[in-house]
């Protein structure tokens, strides 16, 4: 993977020779509310007769790391899909100031709407792949 990351690198600062390039990691992680049974007291001449609703709310933390100053950009979102990564890409792009000045090597896992068809990658931004099956390497693990 370093290997992989120094040849995309290079590549870069050949095509933006004028370009600051920063190297961010990206992953998206799922958090939410899940609902926790529990033991309920009644006299012993009633019968108990709990209310329960097992329904899930999930949220989903898109996060965004600059390991060499540590600083983070995140978004809280409802779901996970191509049009929403394409939007916090975009609004990533936009807060950063990234185009042909700026460039920012994106490391990102390969979910499906990471690899899509439909991926409109903003300009500055350029992306790398984490190897499959290899969740140790992840952000948010």
């Amino acid at each position: 993977m370093e290997k992989k990351l120094d040849l995309r690198l290079k590549f870069l600062q050949a095509r933006y020779p004028n370009a600051e390039i920063e190297i961010w990691s990206m992953d998206e992680h799922r958090i939410g509310l899940h609902p926790i049974l529990r033991r309920i007291w009644v006299s012993e001449d009633e019968q108990a007769i709990p209310s329960v609703r097992k329904r899930y709310k999930w949220m989903w933390l898109y996060g965004f790391v600059h390991p060499e100053s540590g600083e983070t950009y995140w978004w809280i979102l409802p779901t996970v899909n191509t049009e929403i990564f394409n939007r916090v890409l975009a609004d990533f792009a936009r807060e950063y100031g990234l185009g042909t000045d700026k460039r920012i090597l994106l490391v990102v896992d390969q979910a499906g709407w990471h690899t899509s068809n439909d991926l409109d990658l903003p300009s500055g931004v350029d992306l790398i792949y984490l190897p499959t099956y290899s969740p140790e390497l992840q952000l948010f693990s």
